[in-house]
């Protein structure tokens, strides 16, 4: 056991045993010498500190001390009730404090209960209850600032999760602050009912069992009991000091002492005012003008000198900045901070910082979190940090979105207006500023606040700035996804699913897989636009074939085939026939004739003449989809597909391109074209 554990087991234990078994006086003085000088450390401590979070065990500490503090009441009571002779501390404290005459004593004694109930206690646990519930209150706050904070890049991963913590132990720990006050409260009560309880024992006992007059009796308890009673009062009122000091301190951060007396004495013109009042009362009133006029110089005096160093620490301030200024000019530019490339950055220009500015109404951080958390249910993976950021290079209402440091997409909008755009079904048409929805490229109108009403009524879809600024960065997101998809990604991703499949990933990785090409099947999937939120089902699909094929390209099509489930509900509704283009089957075998095999991969060695023709024939049979309304999906046989798909990828950007088996059996296809060369 360690020994500052072993110290407090002993102090908890000392105060048990103080309750049962009669203590010598000696040693109930040492044990009141002691329950002092810890007061006073609690008191010092609270005033010093620099957080309040530095002294998160103080409701701990309260209970600790206040049972102790019982503890050694009840032995002072049973020595002043059996023996009459408490010891040399407690019959100090009531000779001394009193002056050996009990109604003296009595009233400090009374004084200092009334300061302690109804100034001290009451004030603490007042201010301890409303610090707890606006501690709490504020959580929700504090938290969205430190999300705002790492979207923009203000903060890393590391502190935002540093902040959470401590905001989560300031909320216990005000919690707990407005239940320990109850201690102190309660302490104080005991300590006054254990007094009564003393006067009145002491004088049945002193005039029963000892022959004393009740005069005599009640002197001679009453100035015991008082004296007991102050040497338990006095510590505790110290620690009800020290716990209203410590939920009412504002400065977290700063030396307690330093800033109360700058922001007392710190002021020169406050000084002023004052010494030149107290002086004028000392001459024109019968106050005694010694006093009074030397106070009063000094307020003079010190206000003088503050005026002075505050000159001085202002010229010497601005030399300090003038210098440090000249060190980074002199300074040889650190390159390094520059070298890191952020994965995803939204810029723009100057117009549109209200928007993402939270003190002006702007929402556009809140709904890039929902971005990141929308990406996760949707795909199942971590969307990277996404830094936003001004630039005054930019046109005012301009913005763009960067992968990886390399301008992937731009768009515009107006600020104070809203985005029109025709479902297909509208008739009549509305005034506006003709545009292009950024995201798809579709026609829109840019329409101001008072026609939106009318808009909507038409059956315009009706859009506002933030949301065509996040719809069109989901859209970048999602397109890129599988690029972003790092092997740090795939660590994590790996480690989350070992903590409840451990036997599954002992057996893939490393031993069957690297985390390389778990991440090439991966983005393979994300790359198409499928979820790779069933990883259970991706890596026990890999388990199951790695052992005979390592090649990635292959992996994943075993695993679109396991998750034919989520392919088939995505791209095919239940009870509906979908419409589809098929691939000639003469085509799969001119596709699968021209596949060569290396130890890089395979690859396509199809002749280009043929390869125009089934382009062309593509566009021809996707054309007859798009103008029924239908997305482009074209169905292949299993071993076709994804030589089908890569044959097509750099023609057709959007095109889904399924096999056989990635279809449930339940399915209505109707086939409404044919591929052919």
């Amino acid at each position: 056991m360690k020994k500052a554990d072993l110290g407090v087991a002993l102090y908890l234990l000392a105060a048990v045993i103080f309750f049962i078994v009669p203590i010598p006086s000696i040693l109930l003085d040492v044990m009141l010498a002691i329950n002092i000088s810890i007061a006073m450390i609690v008191l010092f401590n609270a005033l010093f500190v620099q957080e309040v979070l530095d002294m998160s065990f103080f409701p701990t500490l309260l209970l600790f001390t206040t049972i102790f503090r019982i503890s050694l009441n009840v032995s002072s009571t049973r020595l002043i009730l059996t023996t009459g002779e408490p010891g040399a501390v407690v019959e100090t404290f009531g000779g001394f404090v009193g002056g050996g005459d009990l109604v003296i004593g009595a009233i400090v004694f009374i004084v200092l209960i009334l300061i302690q109930f109804i100034v001290i206690n009451k004030g603490s646990e007042r201010v301890s209850e409303v610090t707890a519930r606006f501690t709490l209150d504020a959580m929700p706050g504090k938290q969205m600032a430190i999300d705002a904070d790492l979207n923009t890049g203000a903060i890393t991963e590391k502190e935002a999760r540093q902040r959470r913590e401590k905001i989560q132990q300031e909320s216990s720990f005000f919690g707990s602050m407005d239940g320990a006050t109850k201690y102190v409260k309660g302490d104080a009560t005991a300590g006054l009912i254990i007094t009564l309880i003393n006067v009145i024992g002491g004088t049945i006992t002193g005039y029963m069992n000892q022959g004393l007059e009740i005069g005599e009796a009640l002197a001679r308890y009453g100035v015991l009991t008082i004296g007991d009673g102050l040497v338990s009062q006095i510590p505790s009122l110290l620690i009800s000091l020290a716990t209203g000091i410590l939920v009412t301190k504002a400065s977290k951060e700063a030396d307690f002492g330093t800033v109360l007396v700058s922001q007392l004495f710190g002021i020169p013109k406050v000084l002023y005012i004052v010494g030149a009042t107290v002086s004028f009362l000392g001459i024109v009133t019968p106050l005694p003008w010694y006093i009074f006029l030397t106070l009063g110089a000094i307020f003079l005096v010190t206000g003088r000198m503050i005026a002075n160093n505050a000159g001085i620490a202002a010229i010497e301030e601005e030399a300090t900045e003038e210098e440090t200024a000249a060190e980074e000019i002199r300074r040889p530019e650190n390159v390094t901070s520059l070298l890191q490339v952020d994965p995803i950055e939204l810029e723009f220009g100057y117009g549109i910082i209200p928007l993402a500015d939270v003190n002006q109404g702007g929402d556009l951080l809140d709904r890039v979190v929902m971005i990141r958390r929308q990406v996760a249910l949707e795909l199942g993976t971590v969307v990277p940090i996404i830094r936003l950021r001004d630039n005054i290079q930019l046109n005012p209402n301009q913005y763009i979105i960067k992968i990886k440091g390399v301008k992937e997409a731009e768009g515009e909008i107006l600020f104070d207006h809203y985005m029109a755009m025709n479902p297909g079904y509208v008739e009549e048409e509305i005034t506006g500023i003709p545009t292009f929805e950024p995201s798809f490229h579709l026609p829109a109108i840019w329409i101001t606040e008072g026609q939106r009403e009318r808009a909507e009524s038409l059956g315009y879809t009706v859009v506002d700035p933030p949301s065509i600024i996040a719809t069109h960065l989901t859209e970048v997101i999602r397109q890129n996804l599988a690029e972003l998809l790092t092997r740090q990604d795939v660590s994590n991703l790996i480690g989350n699913m070992k903590e409840n499949n451990s036997a599954l990933i002992e057996e893939l990785t490393p031993k069957l897989l690297g985390i390389g090409e778990i991440q090439k099947v991966l983005q393979n999937l994300l790359g198409e636009g499928i979820s790779i939120r069933d990883l259970l089902t991706i890596f026990e699909t890999l388990a199951d074939h790695a052992s005979t094929t390592r090649d990635t390209d292959v992996l994943t099509e075993y695993v679109r085939q396991s998750l034919k489930r989520a392919i088939s509900s995505k791209y095919f509704p239940a009870n509906e026939t979908t419409s589809v283009v098929t691939l000639d089957p003469k085509v799969e075998q001119e596709i699968m004739g021209s596949v060569k095999q290396t130890e890089q991969g395979a690859y396509l060695t199809l002749d280009p003449d043929k390869t125009k023709a089934i382009m062309a024939s593509v566009e021809t049979e996707v054309a007859k989809l798009e103008n029924i309304g239908k997305s482009p999906i074209i169905i292949t046989s299993p071993i076709v597909r994804m030589y089908f798909k890569k044959l097509t990828e750099d023609y057709f950007k959007d095109l889904i391109v399924v096999s056989y088996n990635e279809v449930e059996s339940n399915v209505e296809l109707q086939s409404v074209g044919m591929v052919t060369e």
